[in-house]
């Protein structure tokens, strides 16, 4: 989640059941983000132990799917609307009514518009195929999959402005963030799954194997701050033992930038405010960007230097890396930066698309030790504690796979000169597997032709029944 939290403190394996207010006591974002994780938590375990993995409510389970053959177009997917739960995750395919809208005269009109229930293959709605791209097609060839792929991401006032109370006056800072379930309907040749034919248990138990290390974590990280070498010359900074010396708490997030494994070149990224320090684009032109604000403050800003990734709605739910741009000038009467390099073709133009540059806090370093750039993002080395600043290291396992998005959460304290990072009686540093992102599938139609479609869906019947008393 790219947003500006203080931490995040939700651990299942506490085991708590509610965050409890105490009189007198300050709130923080942390008690209450932690409230909705356990709610969260609570309602798709129930659903996962009562519905199983993945199931949709008999009448009304949605995702059916139907095959368009394109004729002179290209093939297509129908999308029907309903509900369908994956791993207890609630996705919702109802395609919301446009609403009627009264002409300014006010004039009444008659004529309505039917809007279909669902969506289709290419107008999902986050999933943003091209049309352009051959990737994106469908499989030219039958038999292939159908299958739903779902998870969460953060979205704030930058990308869904209506989140943002207006009232509060362009000065202040957006309020709370947003966490959204995404589905995206995609489709898998019968070659990847290695069942070329065959009835829906073989189907489904070759796509079970497909999704399992898709869904696995694959990945552990460790963190700790250690003081620096020549750290007693400024001894002004925190306390002379003190491992962090930054100079403010911060939440550092750590993030896979290009997947893979580390001989592969997998790359990561790192933040000091949790990735959340994002500009609105107005515009692109060649490499100036001209940006809606250059931020509230130094802090939240951009400086020449920075390392800045361009983004918008399409490329954030699509997941593909783009190499991160420098800040080379900014033009503060224009509120323009100029960048290393233009952004890729297709990325941050549409205004539709809420455009916005992401700016991550990694700068090119020098030094026997230091890690190298690739597409702008930070070599991924394993088996050996690397520098972030200020004392703060992170560790990667050796043998690690790498998915792109994989992120881990480290508070730095002031407070304690230190990081919170699970420790062992010893007091080494624990190995964690990625906060996320938390990815789910599940099967949803086999095409075997133009005219067959296999439904794959589960459904259940309610729980409840109708009482009768007898007479």
């Amino acid at each position: 989640m790219h947003a500006d939290f203080s931490r995040l403190t939700f651990r299942p394996g506490r085991h708590y059941s509610a965050v409890l207010t105490q009189q007198g006591r300050v709130q923080l974002d942390a008690d209450a983000n932690e409230q909705a994780a356990i709610e969260r938590h609570q309602l798709r375990t129930l659903a996962t132990d009562l519905i199983g993995r993945r199931g949709g409510p008999a009448g009304a389970a949605g995702f059916a799917i139907g095959y368009l053959p394109g004729n002179h177009d290209l093939d297509d997917l129908t999308i029907g609307g309903g509900r369908y739960y994956v791993d207890g995750v609630l996705c919702e395919a109802d395609r919301p009514g446009p609403g009627t809208a009264v002409p300014d005269d006010g004039v009444w009109g008659a004529e309505t518009r039917e809007v279909p229930a669902g969506w289709t293959y290419w107008d999902q709605p986050d999933a943003y195929r091209d049309q352009e791209r051959p990737g994106d097609r469908l499989p030219d060839a039958f038999p292939f999959l159908v299958y739903l792929k779902v998870w969460e991401r953060s979205v704030t006032a930058v990308e869904d402005p209506e989140i943002r109370e207006v009232a509060l006056g362009a000065a202040m800072p957006d309020t709370a963030a947003r966490a959204k379930v995404v589905w995206q309907v995609l489709a898998l040749p019968a070659s990847e799954l290695n069942v070329p034919d065959g009835g829906p248990s073989r189907v489904l138990e070759a796509f079970d194997a497909w999704a399992e290390p898709r869904e696995r974590p694959s990945s552990w990280l460790a963190a700790r701050a250690r003081r620096p070498e020549r750290a007693g010359e400024d001894p002004c900074l925190a306390h002379p033992e003190a491992g962090y010396r930054g100079p403010e708490n911060q939440l550092y997030r750590v993030e896979v930038h290009h997947g893979g494994s580390a001989e592969g070149g997998a790359t990561f990224k790192w933040s000091r405010e949790n990735g959340s320090v994002v500009l609105p684009i107005a515009s692109v032109e060649g490499v100036w960007v001209a940006l809606d604000t250059l931020g509230d403050d130094d802090k939240l800003g951009l400086s020449v230097g920075d390392r800045v990734e361009v983004a918008d709605s399409a490329y954030v739910s699509r997941d593909e890396a783009a190499n991160l741009l420098q800040v080379e000038e900014i033009d503060l009467p224009g509120r323009r930066v100029r960048l290393s390099a233009e952004p890729v073709p297709g990325v941050g133009r549409l205004a539709e698309l809420h455009p916005f540059l992401r700016r991550w806090d990694h700068r090119e370093a020098r030094g026997r030790d230091a890690l190298p750039l690739a597409g702008g993002a930070l070599q991924l080395a394993e088996g050996a504690w690397l520098d972030l600043e200020d004392g703060v290291q992170v560790y990667f396992r050796p043998g690690g796979a790498y998915t792109r998005g994989d992120y881990w959460l480290v508070p730095a304290r002031t407070a304690t000169g230190s990081v919170e990072w699970p420790r062992n009686a010893a007091g080494e540093a624990l190995l964690q597997e990625p906060a996320g992102v938390r990815v789910h599938h599940a099967p949803l139609a086999w095409v075997k032709g133009p005219t067959t479609v296999v439904d794959l869906r589960q459904t259940f019947a309610p729980l409840t029944a109708t009482a009768r008393s007898e007479i």
